[in-house]
């Protein structure tokens, strides 16, 4: 019985033996035949390995020329805003500055909660106000009499990056010297569609390659005047009415026009009004309000 299990163990382990050594040899015999040989496919792709190994090598100098470029390009662009409009080149959105106070883990959690506290306090009144605001327009809506202020935007397309010198006390580019500015100015390529901005009637056409250039001013119901300056084609004629939308010109910069643009001003009888304030139902609250911002500390005019 014993004999017969020494034989036993004897022929496993002679067959294990065997195996072993088979699955030893296959698997040296694969190693020497993937060494010395290669598939198409492990070819084309050991060259692609190269191909992108080499290109590799070259781009980290590429990416510090592109990056000493663009470099030098922004302190351009600042150096040119300046010149134009002597005031600080924008960020890409001027109104989100917010990310940088958030963003930093050194705040203490004391002050986080304060700040979040008064910004809460300030956006309940400016809710409030806001709110009383609201009624009030409604209310004057509803008014016997009430006529619809020209709202709609003269140009299409408009990104409040285009934005330049609002109302207010600018620097003139021609004087050098500052003046009062009774619009808004609008950079735009010359040739672009204006449009007027209410239904009304034409009560002036100039034609002139002074001041103002060539300018259109529309008469509007409830003594509105809108008028558009430094046009470069004029495409109405005085007494000719006109409805919302109506291409009345294009833009270009005829007069004392530093580059093409569209000059936009807004009457109420003899009263100048801010044009911001009437267009903002033509762009979305982001884009207006970064109009306004733009408006506001835009230092130099176009004219």
């Amino acid at each position: 019985m014993a004999g017969n299990r020494k034989l036993l163990f004897y022929y496993l382990w002679t067959a294990l033996k065997f195996v072993l050594t088979v699955l030893s040899l296959t698997i040296v015999a694969y190693v020497i035949f993937a060494l010395v040989y290669s598939t198409d496919e492990e070819k084309r792709i050991k060259e692609e390995n190269e191909l992108y190994a080499s290109g590799y090598a070259s781009l980290p100098p590429k990416l510090d020329k592109i990056g000493e470029d663009l470099e030098r390009l922004s302190r351009k662009d600042d150096i040119i805003y300046k010149d134009i409009f002597h005031s600080e080149a924008p960020m890409d959105d001027p109104m989100s500055s917010l990310g940088l106070f958030f963003g930093s883990d050194s705040i203490p959690d004391s002050k986080l909660v304060f700040y979040t506290g008064a910004k809460a306090e300030r956006l309940m009144a400016d809710a409030a106000a806001v709110d009383s605001l609201f009624r009030r327009i409604v209310g004057s809506i509803k008014e016997e009499g009430f006529v619809m202020p020209p709202m709609e935007m003269p140009l299409e397309d408009i990104s409040y990056t285009q934005t330049g010198a609002g109302i207010g006390t600018k620097i003139n580019p021609f004087y050098t010297t500052t003046a009062q500015h009774n619009g808004v100015d609008f950079i735009v390529a010359q040739d672009t569609p204006v449009k007027a901005s209410a239904d009304g009637i034409v009560s002036d056409v100039n034609h002139s390659l002074k001041g103002e250039g060539n300018t259109v001013t529309i008469k509007h119901k409830g003594g509105y005047r809108t008028r558009y300056l430094h046009l470069y084609e004029i495409k109405v004629q005085q007494g000719q009415s006109v409805k919302k939308g109506k291409v009345i010109g294009t833009a270009g910069m005829s007069g004392n026009s530093y580059a093409p643009h569209l000059h936009y001003e807004v009457w109420r009888d003899s009263t100048l009004l801010d044009p911001l304030n009437h267009i903002f139902a033509s762009v979305t609250p982001e884009e207006y309000t970064n109009m306004v911002y733009m408006a506001r500390f835009t230092q130099q005019s176009m004219d």
